[in-house]
């Protein structure tokens, strides 16, 4: 049986996979925007708006959203452009 996943609060940021917000277009230079990051331990951070509340009432059987978690969104520009890094 596969031990249960838990996140690891101490890894650090890595690399980030894809390009910046800012060298996609997806930004005026603000630091508050949509990212996707390597931490040094493997797992991957998502940056992105928090739409939790706004999809809790639809979302597809079988999916939830734990009381510890959040539902991101990025721009589709964003996850593309991670794609390649993500092998």
């Amino acid at each position: 049986m596969a031990q249960r996943w838990e996140a690891d609060r101490t890894a650090g940021f890595g690399r980030r996979l894809g390009k910046s917000a800012a060298e996609l277009g997806l930004s005026d230079n603000n630091p508050s925007c949509p990212d996707v990051w390597e931490l040094d331990n493997g797992d991957v951070v998502v940056i992105g708006r928090d739409l939790t509340d706004d999809y809790a009432t639809r979302l597809p059987e079988g999916v939830s959203v734990g009381a510890d978690e959040r539902l991101v969104v990025i721009p589709r520009a964003t996850i593309l452009a991670a794609k390649d890094d993500l092998v």
